[in-house]
């Protein structure tokens, strides 16, 4: 057994890994090697990917969660993995698949089988999911739509900031996908086994005024896990928006995340 000295962070839709810039540099300052991987064709910047979002048109689940874990796989010892909103069901996935000693996963897109939609979600994802033809395409989201679905409970100005700062279009294919999951046969690419009690410990944490994945999306996620044995639990901040990575009281929530990691995590000295 060994104190994990390793954390993967794992960013959401409509952002991508610089949505976590605030968080790896407070945990880089604690002596912790952070990673934080992109989708695949996310090696630039958000800059290029808003002049040309032909990789986040072309993204599947499949490809995500396979890029994700082959980057795990090249890691020599066992790391914490946190997500944010879809990049907390990729940890899960992740998770299912015996990767990670502990798992965070923050305002959290569902797992297959979480058939909870609350009107606010369908709201945040319309301007994906109106028209068809989106399902090949990479759609964004306008500052007023962002404001509603990521930082509701931020100032306009703060809204604007972080809208230049983070966003980018999301992948109509994978939305639409996820949407269909629970309504075709056999297993899809966001399956895990919720019987699997070898899965490493789980938190979601939630944020009262999510309006892209209220707490009622997470609750129903952790509740779905059976397995004796296994750590899963749920907690909720209150009037926090969706994008609790950035934010006023951002701190805390790291801090809190990181300290739950620690004390629940197994460890393993090396992968494999």
């Amino acid at each position: 057994m060994s104190t994990p000295d390793t954390i993967v962070l794992i960013h959401g839709f409509w952002v991508t890994p610089r949505s976590w810039e605030g968080w790896r540099a407070r945990f880089e300052s604690q002596g912790y090697t952070v990673h934080t991987p992109g989708y695949p064709g996310f090696e630039g910047e958000v800059e290029a990917l808003r002049a040309d979002p032909t990789p986040i048109a072309d993204l599947t689940v499949e490809s995500i969660v396979s890029t994700l874990e082959a980057f795990l796989d090249t890691l020599d010892t066992v790391p914490i993995l946190m997500g944010h909103s879809a990049g907390g069901a990729f940890m899960q996935v992740a998770l299912d698949h015996g990767y990670g000693c502990a798992g965070v996963a923050l305002n959290s897109a569902p797992t297959e089988g979480v058939r909870v939609t609350p009107w606010s979600q369908l709201r945040s994802v319309f301007p994906a999911l109106k028209n068809p033809l989106n399902h090949h395409r990479a759609v964004g989201l306008d500052e007023q739509q962002w404001k509603y679905a990521f930082t509701n409970t931020y100032t306009d100005e703060q809204s604007r900031d972080f809208y230049e700062r983070y966003h980018v279009p999301a992948s109509g294919r994978v939305l639409f996908d996820s949407v269909l999951a629970n309504y075709q046969p056999g297993h899809q690419d966001a399956w895990v086994d919720f019987n699997n009690a070898r899965r490493a410990p789980l938190l979601f944490l939630s944020g009262s005024e999510d309006h892209i994945m209220p707490p009622s999306v997470q609750a129903s996620n952790a509740k779905h896990y059976k397995a004796v044995g296994t750590v899963t639990e749920h907690e909720t901040y209150d009037r926090r928006p969706h994008l609790m990575v950035a934010g006023p009281g951002w701190e805390e929530i790291a801090d809190h995340a990181l300290a739950w990691a620690l004390a629940h995590a197994a460890v393993r000295d090396t992968i494999g």
